[in-house]
């Protein structure tokens, strides 16, 4: 081997040894995961992340609002509340929602001074009522789809946060029945109850018996079964649940967390999954069927908000993505909730609710649209943008309160008064 030749080996070697092991990461991210050594960040770039950023992560969205019209609130004074929307139904070029709706003398009074007229919470004295709107965006109030039965039924108290299902020509509805005010003996206890229709306009008639019961004493849902929330997967009826884990000595180590039961028949029975809880996060269910598992947009409480997940089982979730600023209680337009055909689709827009504040502090809630790209079949970049900025008002609403200012003050003046010794 000639000298030459000698040196132009070394060099490709060099080269090569370089590539495989540069000084610093390329300026070019690397198509496939590097064999060099790499940061935790990195190999999660790679490994969770699949070489990606989130402009090419169909489970990545942003999410854009709009008010809806058609639905009026008594100049917002609280005695009207619309909230929980169902998932959104197209039937015969027509949406359809379910939601809860409360029409009271007063706003939410609070479990003491509640009456059989005054409710205890945004919640009470509900009943569920539908609209129906031609484009999503204008919406017509049709009507109550489920009363509140008589005493003891269950529901007497009343019957908030529908959603529906749609089983061999039939429609169901699930929601929560309280037997008491919310709040009134400390918790949120209402169990599972449904009703059946030929047609999404009812008339509806109800099972009268719980069909999802809470769990035994000292079990993760003993304490609350809330949104209920049904897809059809693998041939059996798929029913997704939140509860609460109350650990009085940690009670803010789980907030909420969701669970699933599965059946055979809308009425049941239904069989809890061994592996509940099965998300870890989210105050409310929203999930639609993607490729062949099922995807779950967890916002509020938990570990895991604001963000995207994934189980291709419809148990073992994973996180897809992380966003921001997420629908409250979304009830998403999903074509494909009951295909059961093993290519979901993913959803482009829904309803949610947002709390409501007038001057003189009667809260309640509206509903209102979000639109998104959570979708096979768009690639709208108008919804991958993740650089979100707001303007100063919106951060100055987290504001300290009176209590907090005065907590903060104190801790100032007890810290400058206080001697550091070297």
């Amino acid at each position: 081997m000639t000298r030459t030749s000698i040196i132009l080996t070394l060099c490709i070697f060099a080269v090569t040894l370089s590539a495989q092991n540069p000084e610093a990461f390329p300026d070019k991210l690397p198509e496939h995961k590097p064999s060099w050594p790499l940061s935790a960040a990195m190999e999660r770039f790679y490994d969770q992340w699949n070489g990606k950023g989130f402009e090419a992560n169909e489970l990545f969205s942003t999410f854009k609002y709009t008010p809806v019209t058609g639905l009026d609130y008594r100049n917002h004074d609280g005695t009207i509340t619309r909230r929980d929307p169902s998932k959104v139904l197209k039937i015969d070029g027509t949406y359809y929602v379910w939601y809860t709706k409360r029409d009271s003398e007063t706003s939410a009074v609070g479990p003491e001074q509640c009456s059989d007229t005054k409710p205890s919470a945004d919640w009470d004295l509900c009943e569920i009522w539908y609209a129906t709107s031609r484009d999503g965006f204008h919406w017509e109030e049709q009507g109550v789809a489920v009363k509140r039965p008589p005493a003891p039924t269950p529901g007497h108290r009343s019957v908030s946060t529908p959603d529906v299902l749609q089983w061999k020509g039939k429609y169901y509805l699930y929601y929560q029945g309280f037997v008491e005010a919310p709040y009134k003996s400390g918790g949120d206890f209402c169990p599972v109850m449904a009703s059946v229709a030929d047609s999404p306009d009812g008339p509806w008639k109800p099972a009268d018996t719980i069909v999802v019961e809470n769990g035994k004493p000292g079990q993760w849902d003993e304490n609350a079964i809330h949104d209920p929330y049904p897809l059809i997967y693998k041939g059996k009826i798929y029913l997704y649940y939140k509860s609460r884990i109350q650990d009085r000595l940690h009670p803010a180590r789980i907030e909420q967390s969701q669970g699933l039961a599965i059946a055979e028949h809308p009425f049941g029975p239904f069989e809890k999954h061994p592996l509940n809880p099965v998300l870890n996060s989210g105050h409310e269910t929203g999930l639609f069927p993607w490729q062949g598992g099922i995807a779950s947009m967890t916002s509020l409480n938990g570990p895991e908000v604001n963000t995207i997940q994934f189980a291709l089982d419809g148990v073992n979730f994973e996180i897809a993505s992380i966003t921001e600023m997420m629908p409250i209680a979304p009830g998403p337009c999903v074509p494909d909730a009951f295909a059961d055909n093993g290519d979901g689709r993913g959803i482009t827009w829904g309803l949610c609710h947002m709390d409501v504040k007038n001057p003189g502090l009667k809260k309640h809630c509206m509903l209102a649209r979000f639109d998104c790209d959570l979708s096979r079949d768009i690639h709208d970049r108008s919804f991958k943008r993740q650089a979100t900025r707001y303007p100063a008002e919106v951060f100055f609403m987290h504001n300290l309160d009176q209590a907090m200012r005065n907590r903060v003050k104190k801790r100032s003046q007890d810290e400058s008064n206080t001697t550091i010794h070297p």
